[in-house]
């Protein structure tokens, strides 16, 4: 019999890829997710696997200890992944709370709800459980024109998102070394792919283009960013959870360093070849809108992988361009999921703004 997962978040973005990636890849394994459907949570998401006999879906919240330990007891994973997050930095700005609390009052309570998990089992479980904590290249701060993010940089967070992430791998780090739960960490790079919420750069842009409305671009455009394609990261937590040293962190970055204008320009070229505007001539890089800058907007990120390369055997399969022409071409044939998931609860609106900050 296989493993059995258990993934917070897993219908969000990386979540839900995640369930496909280990459905497929995994074909004895079991996979539970644990998620409260907040507005980027959504089992559309997983509608196409809603009827397999090796998949469950629990409703409940990280931060309620009673949930999150009836589901544990429930369920009895060999390996919990912890994706659940508020990780959009702009609504970090708007409502810091709801990050403090998701983020790290969350990572707490699933880290509590481990350690109770391998303290009532036996040895041969405790030997083979994991606890893959999924965090983020911005605990790290902001890099100059030169130089990679490594395992052993210093935590410098920037925003209230980052700050959030950075306390909850601070969490699990103390929960190794204190409790021996068997915990590691994955600092990952910026992802993009298919069922990503349109608050993000690339499906934002994406659909703000093909309704022609304006393509914001914030401050000059040249922030620099690592980009990630999901289903490359779910091999490398796949890797982490199956060979991945407790107490170790790893970092996973897509070796693909872009502007956002540089972003911006290539969706809106392939956009372009599939879709053309409506009158002759004009471009999709026409819509592009220079709009003011996020507060504390971190200038670049770049991740170096060498250590999950070298010692995981993992590294990046998908081209940029390869991800993101399939990454258009989803959203291109995903137009019903796009209206459903935002009804009601966001319009591409600009957030983050910071009105009336000192």
């Amino acid at each position: 019999m296989g493993l059995t997962y258990f993934i917070t978040g897993g219908a969000g973005f990386i979540g839900s890829n995640l369930v496909h990636y280990l459905l497929t890849k995994d074909t004895a394994s079991r996979v539970v997710v644990y998620d409260r459907l907040t507005y980027a949570g959504n089992l559309d998401n997983l509608a196409d696997v809603a009827e397999s006999p090796r998949y469950r879906f629990v409703r409940g919240d990280i931060c309620d200890r009673e949930q999150v330990r009836q589901a544990l007891l429930e369920t009895t994973p060999d390996v919990i992944y912890n994706l659940a997050a508020e990780s959009h930095v702009d609504r970090s700005i708007d409502a810091p709370g709801e990050f403090v609390r998701t983020n790290v009052t969350g990572t707490f309570e699933m880290l509590e709800g481990a350690r109770a998990l391998i303290s009532r089992e036996n040895e041969s479980f405790r030997r083979r459980f994991r606890f893959v904590h999924v965090s983020t290249d911005e605990v790290f701060g902001s890099l100059g024109a030169q130089g990679l993010f490594a395992e052993t940089t210093q935590y410098a967070p920037n925003s209230p998102y980052a700050a959030s992430k950075a306390g909850a791998d601070h969490l699990v780090r103390a929960y190794f070394h204190t409790y021996g739960v068997p915990a590691l960490t994955t600092n990952c790079s910026n992802n993009y792919g298919p069922y990503q919420f349109p608050e993000k750069l690339i499906p934002l842009v994406i659909l703000n283009a093909l309704e022609g409305k304006p393509l914001p671009i914030y401050g000059d455009g040249k922030n620099v960013r690592d980009w990630l394609y999901v289903v490359d990261h779910c091999e490398a937590l796949h890797l982490a959870a199956e060979k991945g040293v407790p107490g170790q962190t790893y970092n996973v970055g897509g070796s693909n360093e872009h502007t956002n204008l540089a972003i911006v320009h290539a969706i809106c070229d392939a956009l372009d070849r599939v879709v053309p505007r409506a009158k002759s001539g004009e471009s999709h890089r026409d819509l592009i809108s220079f709009v003011t800058d996020r507060p504390g907007h971190d200038r670049r990120y770049a991740i170096d992988s060498a250590k999950i390369q070298r010692e995981l055997g993992w590294k990046p399969r998908t081209s940029f361009a390869e991800g993101l022409e399939t990454t258009v071409k989803w959203y291109l044939g995903h137009r019903p999921w796009c209206e459903r998931i935002t009804q009601g609860v966001y319009r591409r609106e600009r957030l983050g703004l910071a009105e009336g900050r000192p």
